[in-house]
């Protein structure tokens, strides 16, 4: 596995071209072409490409390519209203201002204030306080039907409007009833130990990124928790990692592996950390897309054909323990679950892989064939 190199760079901007208005897209690395030629409506020239503005999405563009590039977004981020009212409009006093006051998580303020200022594009020059529930919930339809957003995407969206006017306006929740999707219940696909000793060891090239793939499988870690982990964090003489107000803002402990202690102070030896475990650059610590990008080429060079990314080595960690026969209790208190319901979702997975249950067609097939083994020595034809 090559080791860590600066991703190429994306910058955006707005102009107009021959009398429409679109959104540059400067690019370093010719490498991004093929991807931004797939855009709908792009026009490429040179080491630009350019996306029509009027169905340009931010929040999505970023989900596309955050983990192939830098992208500098801070010319289109602060974009006022337009006097055709396609700009993106501010948003409105005090949504931002409670969102930092009730310490939600960047990544919930990121996709709440991306969520919230397209429902307000949507209703542009309306008063929001007076937006009905019906037209909420119509606005809703209209995003699954032309954008085909997730049961998932849904609810967020639902809960950054809900923010709105429940914390910010201080409305009751008896105000408006806001339809939500019922969500998709799915089984996470988990890895075997044979594939994360592969994955390992094409990790082998780089001790930075064997280290934190292995704490993310053998910590049961979130990405999160992981780039967050500072050097004292790492307690040898108990045997545990402290996670930092992990999600839900809590304070936990978590498994060390003790063949990894070597490997890690191989890695503190070598890269020196000061302020996180874990840093690109001093005092820098590294971001979720880099080691998701990582772990995605150790995997594919591993011959690992399935989706892999960084909770993918949280599920196996919890899945493994399970078939060990570790306690159900134990393994909620080591992922930092608040219900146990959530950590029983395992048991599923496992049950999977170590079930010993017959089907019935066994019998039948089985009866088949001694019959056909016994008319064979009776000679019967």
């Amino acid at each position: 596995m090559d080791t860590y190199q600066n991703k190429p760079r994306i910058k955006l901007s707005r102009t107009v071209r021959y009398g429409r208005r679109f959104i540059e897209v400067s690019f370093d690395d010719d490498t991004l072409r093929l991807p931004l030629s797939e855009e709908e409506g792009v026009q490429l020239r040179g080491g630009k490409a350019y996306l029509p503005a009027e169905s340009f999405v931010l929040s999505e563009f970023f989900d596309r390519y955050v983990e192939l590039a830098f992208i500098d977004y801070s010319a289109i981020r602060e974009t006022v209203q337009k006097k055709d009212g396609k700009g993106r409009l501010p948003l409105p006093h005090g949504y931002a201002e409670t969102l930092r006051q009730m310490r939600y998580s960047p990544h919930t303020v990121r996709a709440y204030t991306s969520y919230f200022g397209e429902f307000q594009q949507y209703f542009t020059g309306r008063n929001l306080r007076y937006v009905r529930p019906k037209e909420i919930n119509d606005y809703m339809v209209h995003l699954i039907d032309t954008r085909k957003i997730s049961s998932c995407q849904q609810n967020l969206r639902i809960n950054a409007i809900k923010f709105y006017y429940e914390k910010v306006l201080g409305m009751g929740r008896q105000c408006y009833n806001l339809k939500r999707a019922k969500r998709e219940k799915t089984l996470p696909d988990v890895l075997s130990k044979d594939e994360i000793r592969a994955l390992l060891a094409v990790a082998e090239t780089d001790i930075r990124m064997f280290c934190m793939f292995s704490l993310l499988y053998s910590a049961g870690l979130r990405i999160s928790e992981l780039i967050s982990l500072r050097p004292d964090d790492i307690n040898v003489s108990r045997m545990l990692i402290r996670v930092r107000q992990g999600k839900g803002r809590k304070d936990r402990y978590t498994l060390l592996s003790k063949p990894l202690i070597a490997r890690l102070s191989h890695y503190r030896r070598e890269y020196k950390p000061r302020e996180w475990l874990f840093e690109r650059h001093k005092g820098e610590p590294f971001t979720e897309s880099i080691v998701s990008k990582k772990l995605k080429e150790a995997a594919k060079e591993a011959g690992i054909t399935k989706r892999v990314y960084p909770h993918l080595l949280r599920h196996s960690f919890a899945t493994h323990l399970i078939e060990q026969g570790t306690d159900l209790k134990i393994i909620k208190e080591l992922l930092g679950h608040n219900q146990l319901k959530t950590t029983e979702m395992y048991v599923h997975i496992a049950d999977t892989f170590k079930s010993t249950i017959r089907t019935p067609l066994d019998d039948i097939l089985e009866i088949n064939n001694e019959t056909v083994k016994q008319e064979d020595s009776s000679g019967i034809r």
